[in-house]
């Protein structure tokens, strides 16, 4: 038997380690007995001593070597041997392998049998170390973004097609992906596994002459996600997505739009597919909303995590705190407007009242807030949607979107009935928003005298803190970006040169840079004068606004992001 004999108990070991009184331990063992559980185990549900602490003790009972498997990978080679599911099955994590015998890392040495059981079914004698549960686990899935876990973990993780009935509830489908399934149907999951692991928001798949190639979008960024795959495979494949969103097969002239659901390792993930003919087949851009990964990070979600401006912070908090008026975030798809929102809805929601939303679709959900879904399909716009919302007695709204004259009308008319409405509309910039609402026909005065605030944002990847360096800038780059070289050349500047943490990409997640324009007296009369964009913007930069492009190059002085990120999201001033 590999596992040492145990040399004292470990009640013994965890009052010489100070975890427990030794007046207390007869009490917990008669506790653990009564439950019928082992006295680590009720330890750490009642969360008397805390895991790294009691694997310690575990370790020392046995007489056995501590890892806490900090930053640890799996080397490759294992998984060729030693397939993934009884690594996750048992759990342990195999470190090194030396004369037929294998050094692996466990949680519990107190599970003879288990060890037994995996002793024999690996064929070789294990010398054991003793780590915790989370950091094996922490330690497993670290390790699985490389193809061979991806292909051995698939019949663990086969993502089961959920589809919805008419009542709008989950169902099931009779298709259950079976370990005969065909090689197309084993590439799409694999495809999709692999971009929820990498986060991946889209999943493009273009067509060329010769090739198929997958793309991840990661960060607002394109990244290829694989070698260029054989162009043959391409019809199939998008049958196969076709099939999963409940698209027509034989129509590939027109674009289709579609969607469907994946129950995915206990959770459900939503995709959103779009289908275009090009010149050499059709191109696909699959849009995952993770919404219970999402949700996790959103329920606590605050203003200030998200990387604002401190005065622009403030400025715009005091907007989102007064009675009525309408809030108004701007900027392109994907530059964090919806998160924005829910920021400030999380800062503003009290029990004390009631805030109702319209988004198409709901991407976050939130605990005491009413959440609506647009179905224009069933007839519910944003239009119509927001008119029953004003008959149930809300403080605050959330519009998703402003698409229409009778959606802004309407929502301007909420501002002015004493409503605080939040809300997004696309435009470049915060003055781009007014020329959008007058060009529409929206009454200049009602739409002035509803406004509260336009906050633009975009959203900057921020350097990886693992790989970054402090780097020189160059005179080329400067002269790009607009500043002077001699004045900057003493700064320090940082890139990343990509590392495993980072997926080689050298950016790990995406800050806010913002322009925040209150709407004061003097600009509501400016607008109502009919004054153009630039004379706007000069007032309002002579009021301290920070413009997108002054708040990017902020963020690069602090060593968060690189010059080139920032040209690529902002547009270069020319009074910089």
């Amino acid at each position: 038997m590999t596992t040492p004999l145990k040399r004292i108990a470990l009640e013994d070991v965890l009052v010489k380690h100070g975890l427990i009184l030794e007046s207390e331990k007869d009490q917990l063992l008669q506790e653990a007995q009564s439950a019928q559980k082992s006295l680590h185990a009720l330890l750490l549900e009642k969360g008397a001593v805390a895991e790294p602490l009691m694997a310690q003790a575990l370790a020392d009972q046995y007489d056995l070597p501590w890892n806490p498997l900090e930053d640890y990978r799996v080397d490759s080679s294992f998984y060729e041997t030693i397939p993934v599911e009884w690594m996750h099955r048992y759990p342990f994590v195999p470190m090194s392998q030396d004369n037929g015998s294998l050094t692996i890392a466990i949680a519990n040495p107190q599970d003879v049998r288990a060890i037994d059981e995996l002793e024999l079914l690996l064929g070789c004698e294990l010398n054991l170390v003793v780590s915790t549960t989370t950091a094996i686990n922490e330690a497993l899935a670290d390790s699985e973004g490389n193809k061979q876990v991806l292909s051995r973990i698939q019949a663990e993780l086969d993502p089961v097609l959920v589809k919805e009935d008419d009542k709008g509830e989950e169902v099931l489908s009779v298709e259950q992906i079976t370990k005969d399934q065909s090689p197309v149907v084993k590439l799409v999951n694999t495809i999709i596994l692999s971009a929820l692991q990498k986060q991946a928001s889209d999943i493009h798949i273009e067509a060329t002459e010769q090739s198929m190639e997958v793309k991840y979008r990661i960060d607002g960024v394109l990244y290829p996600a694989m070698e260029p795959l054989s162009h043959s495979l391409h019809s199939s494949f998008i049958s196969r997505l076709k099939i999963m969103s409940e698209l027509d097969i034989a129509e590939r002239r027109v674009p289709q739009d579609g969607r469907f659901k994946l129950r995915v390792d206990k959770r459900t993930v939503d995709f959103r597919v779009s289908i275009l003919p090009s010149v050499f087949g059709e191109a696909v851009v699959i849009r995952i909303l993770d919404k219970q990964n999402i949700a996790s990070g959103v329920q606590g979600l605050r203003l200030d995590v998200l990387g604002y401006d401190s005065e622009d912070l403030r400025r715009f908090r005091r907007a989102i705190t007064r009675p009525y008026g309408m809030v108004l975030v701007t900027g392109p798809t994907g530059s964090g407007k919806t998160t924005t929102l829910y920021g400030a809805l999380n800062e503003v929601h009290t029990v004390e009242d009631k805030i109702i939303t319209i988004e198409d679709p709901v991407e976050y959900q939130l605990k005491g807030i009413v959440q609506i879904p647009v179905n224009e399909k069933k007839g519910l716009t944003f239009a119509r949607g927001l008119r029953s919302i004003l008959r149930h007695d809300p403080d605050k709204i959330m519009v998703g979107e402003i698409r229409d004259v009778e959606t802004a009308q309407i929502a301007i008319q909420s501002a002015l009935t004493g409503h605080l409405v939040f809300t997004t509309v696309h435009a470049n910039n915060a003055f781009d928003v007014i020329s959008r609402f007058v060009n529409m026909g929206i009454e200049p005065y009602n739409f002035v005298a509803s406004l509260s605030c336009i906050l633009a944002q975009r959203l900057v990847r921020t350097l990886c803190p693992i790989c970054k360096i402090p780097v020189e800038v160059s005179p080329q780059l400067c002269d790009e970006s607009g500043l002077e070289y001699e004045k900057v050349k003493h700064h320090v500047f940082y890139e990343s040169k990509g590392c495993h943490e980072c997926h080689g990409l050298g950016f790990r997640g995406r800050k806010a840079i913002t322009e925040f324009l209150d709407m004061t007296d003097s600009m509501k009369e400016m607008v109502l004068g009919g004054k153009t964009s630039a004379e706007m913007r000069a007032a309002a930069l002579a009021q301290g606004m920070t413009t997108l492009r002054q708040a990017a190059i902020q963020k690069v002085f602090q060593g968060e992001t690189t010059l080139k990120e920032i040209n690529r999201v902002t547009p270069v001033e020319e009074d910089e």
